[in-house]
């Protein structure tokens, strides 16, 4: 019996994020961290291990569609724990610690073995074609959420 694939829509979307993000959570907690806080240090290894405090709020509201208030406790909790700190050059940034950096790397390496998994056998053409729509996807939601 042979099962037919579901067309894509916003469950399957949903069940693949959820899935996915909950292995990466599972990764966090074993170093003692949480998605949120994942989110946030990345954000600031994407802008080069440093970034302006409201740029980087600014970022990972965007990126989760959670309330502001939220994200700054997040990076109150990442100072807090010494994985970000001010930039002494400029104290309205951010970096990341030896501590921040060790923990990035560490996840980023450990969720890469997963992912490679995840997506092993799926053919380059499908993986791009899929990233094409969920882009589009994307553009559109965040679009619909500007217009509210």
């Amino acid at each position: 019996m042979t099962t037919t694939a579901p067309t894509v829509n916003g469950r399957v979307i949903a069940l693949a994020h959820y899935a996915g993000r909950a292995l990466v959570e599972r990764v966090m907690a074993r170093h003692g961290a949480t998605f949120h806080q994942s989110v946030a240090l990345r954000a600031v290894v994407i802008a080069g291990e440093s970034i302006g405090r409201d740029e980087l709020v600014g970022d990972v509201t965007g990126s989760l569609k959670i309330d502001e208030s939220v994200v700054r406790g997040v990076i109150e909790e990442l100072t807090a724990t010494k994985l970000l700190e001010e930039d002494p050059a400029e104290a309205s940034r951010l970096r990341l610690t030896d501590a921040g950096r060790e923990l990035c790397e560490s996840t980023a390496a450990e969720t890469a073995e997963i992912s490679a998994r995840l997506y092993a056998g799926i053919p380059a053409e499908e993986l791009a074609l899929a990233g094409r729509v969920l882009t589009l996807v994307t553009e559109r939601a965040n679009a619909e959420l500007a217009g509210a």
